[in-house]
């Protein structure tokens, strides 16, 4: 049997009754988390653009856009998920060798469960079964090295999202996984050196054509069924071989997942933490500080630290300083926070952050490497210019599966973010909807979304 068609099996076998209590809270939470993070992102720049187009191309009604408005569904895929994704604040799973955003895949199971008129809870199992390939794909056979993206294993997850939410059979969904992977094996160009609005839009891309893909096999469009291990296909051109045993899966992957504590890529997030403990410990001021040295494992060195992915000490966008551990640190002992404020254009191009960025140094050290990534560990050394040496050191921070962000927590993150978007019954009644998603039919959630910054309901003044 080929491998396409072993997932095709454990994603059409898989169903809610499946999971357990844990991983059903677990991916409730992880919705909350990414519609705070969509709504909170309906004023970027990049979103404006990619809904001017929407609205230029139009597209068939079918599915519902957060914000208002109707689309076809593998737009919608685009749309909401260019959202998820455009604050850079969504949940991570973290690999030995790759790192995922696991929630990228919503906004295409979001739109297939809405198309098929499907229950809360059989998009709590597609959207399982997405992460359940993805992180798997991205512990298995990782890509990054080989000069990838995470968003090659992505094609696959989506592909399997919206099979199971459209409810394809085990053929068409392995025809729409072939057809998906085929086609959307992406570069890592997208997240090095001087970073562009792809690094937000690039999955939602790859969204976009694996549910055109999963439509196209729910008509009876075939794809290469030996994508994986055929001449020429994914094994022998990008990962090598690999083995998964899909008989023995289930769908918990989703509570090794990991939630955003801070508006920052998913590495930094014990050392922010830790910094801004120390600030408060310490009362240290930006101008107090000589030096800030980070010792952490490699692979946030080589992404956010330096490394091989590119400097970090050269900043002018959000794109740019959301995955600088530099000016992150920065930030946060300049301002007490990392959240979207620290990204605004006016505030990377002042001067004091611009300043001590450049007096922070990120190393790596094989004994913290060695820790992740069952651990987040870092060290953080801040040197005063009164001759003080400050130490703390960090395994993980809130949000991490050691430590995970209860409900409150997140709820506290999507008051944060929407509560600029939404008047306080709409929030509370999309909340409710998410806490209920059991007990209700997706276009009840679809259609809270539908109001989101409209006319005395959001955007408050």
């Amino acid at each position: 049997m080929a491998l396409v068609t072993e997932i095709a099996e454990f994603v059409s076998r898989r169903s809610y009754e499946d999971l357990s209590e844990n991983a059903r809270q677990q991916l409730k939470v992880r919705v909350l988390d990414s519609l705070a993070c969509a709504v909170g992102a309906l004023d970027g720049e990049p979103v404006k653009r990619v809904r001017e187009q929407m609205e230029d191309f139009g597209g068939n009604p079918r599915c519902t856009l957060i914000g208002g408005q109707r689309t076809s569904p593998d737009r919608a895929a685009f749309y909401n998920g260019a959202l998820v994704r455009y604050l850079d604040f969504n949940d991570s799973y973290l690999a030995r060798h790759e790192t995922c955003h696991p929630s990228d895949n919503l906004g295409a199971v979001l739109a297939a469960s809405e198309y098929a008129g499907k229950t809360g809870k059989d998009f709590l199992a597609a959207l399982a079964a997405a992460y359940q390939v993805q992180c798997r794909l991205s512990d298995a056979a990782p890509v990054r090295s080989k000069g990838f993206d995470h968003t090659t294993q992505g094609s696959y997850a989506v592909a399997a999202g919206v099979s199971k939410a459209l409810g394809l059979d085990v053929e068409k969904t392995a025809h729409a996984m072939a057809i998906s992977g085929t086609a959307f094996n992406a570069l890592r160009v997208t997240r090095t050196g001087a970073l562009s609005h792809w690094k937000g839009l690039a999955y939602p891309n790859t969204a976009f054509g694996a549910t055109h893909a999963a439509f196209l096999a729910m008509r009876g469009i075939t794809g290469p069924a030996e994508v994986f291990e055929g001449n020429k296909g994914f094994m022998e051109t990008i990962s090598g071989p690999f083995e998964i045993d899909w008989s023995r899966e289930d769908l918990e992957r989703v509570t090794t997942t990991i939630v955003k504590k801070y508006n920052a890529e998913i590495h930094s997030q014990s050392a922010i933490e830790g910094i801004l403990e120390m600030k408060e410990r310490f009362g240290f001021r930006g101008e107090d500080i000589l030096g800030i040295e980070v010792n952490t494992f490699d692979v946030a060195f080589h992404i956010i630290g330096g490394g091989e992915e590119g400097d970090k000490t050269a900043v002018a966008t959000k794109e740019e300083a959301d995955h600088s551990l530099p000016y992150i640190l920065a930030a946060a002992v300049l301002d007490g926070s990392v959240m979207p404020e620290q990204y605004r254009l006016e505030r990377i191009g002042r001067r004091d952050v611009q300043d001590l960025l450049r007096r922070v140094v990120v190393r790596p050290r094989t004994r913290l490497s060695n820790r992740f990534p069952l651990e987040m560990p870092c060290r953080l050394t801040v040197r005063l210019k009164n001759g003080e040496t400050l130490e703390h050191e960090k395994a993980d921070y809130e949000g991490f599966h050691t430590r995970p962000l209860p409900w409150e927590g997140v709820v506290r993150k999507f008051d944060l973010l929407a509560g600029p978007h939404v008047s306080g019954d709409l929030g509370t009644s999309i909340r409710q909807a998410v806490g209920e998603l059991e007990s209700i039919r997706v276009e009840e959630l679809t259609r809270l979304l539908a109001r989101v910054g409209s006319a005395g309901e959001g955007r408050n003044p």
